[in-house]
């Protein structure tokens, strides 16, 4: 049986439910979803990520509520004093993503089609490193999450760089799991790391590469020299569910591979 009255603090959740057939046990959803594009349309909107209608969940009669990350404990605070069953899920890796859509498969009651759907993630992956491997080059990649100020790639991110072809610049800083802690003073360690690549994902506004191309010294990045600065939309990639092991993960490759057939 498992739950049947669900509310998703993230997109994430409802991403996975949905692929996993179980979009009738979802009552409410973050206004921030945009996968699938169905859920905005069917599903109240009843939260956004550091806040939510708290009364507007209860009045819903939730018997689970999925949220992520430390930066929900409040939401997810208030509502288990008021009765309800939480369950905040804090992984920040590619093994920890696919490892989600087994949980959530497991504590909603269909663990057999959750661990399927798990499988198949991470053979797309397989498929994409493989393809990767072959690359005659490596590029150095930049991965930007905000601009004001910077903030470089979280660990997921870096690992899907790698998964796709590239080396991200800043390895030490994505195993950071909080973002005040991936913060650059200014952008000097960038261009001392001369990126082949910069990608842009800034969440929630559009990625500027021509400001980013304007920073003080920036000029002398590979990337900002060769025209190689790229968005990739952070619906696809700074969520930590199925949207960036599929489509992230396939524009970042499609950005490597272009650039490393320019190389010659």
């Amino acid at each position: 049986m498992g739950p049947q009255r669900i509310v998703c603090l993230t997109e994430e959740p409802t991403e996975v439910l949905y692929a996993l057939g179980e979009q009738d046990r979802i009552v409410g959803i973050s206004g921030f979803t945009v996968r699938p594009p169905q859920a905005r349309k069917e599903k109240p909107k009843v939260s956004a990520f550091t806040s939510a209608k708290i009364d507007e969940i209860l009045k819903l009669e939730p018997d689970f509520v999925v949220g992520f990350s430390d930066i929900q404990a409040d939401i997810a605070a208030e509502l288990v004093r008021r009765g309800v069953e939480v369950w905040i899920s804090n992984h920040r890796s590619v093994d920890g993503i696919v490892d989600y859509v087994r949980r959530l498969g497991a504590l909603v009651g269909c663990a057999a089609r959750a661990d399927a759907y798990a499988d198949e993630l991470r053979r797309g992956l397989d498929a994409i490193e493989a393809q990767s491997a072959r690359l005659p080059q490596r590029p150095r990649v930049y991965f930007e999450e905000w601009d004001e100020p910077i903030i470089t790639g979280i660990r997921w991110v870096a690992e899907l760089v790698r998964i796709a072809g590239g080396d991200d610049v800043f390895p030490e800083l994505s195993i950071e799991p909080l973002a005040k802690a991936r913060i650059l003073a200014n952008g000097d360690p960038v261009i001392a790391r001369a990126p082949d690549i910069i990608l842009g994902s800034w969440c929630g506004k559009k990625f500027r590469p021509e400001r980013v191309a304007a920073r003080p010294g920036w000029h002398a990045i590979p990337a900002v020299r060769d025209g190689e600065l790229h968005e990739i939309k952070s619906p696809l990639i700074l969520q930590p569910g199925p949207a960036a092991l599929t489509d992230g993960v396939t524009a970042m490759a499609r950005i490597v591979q272009a650039w490393a057939q320019r190389q010659g």
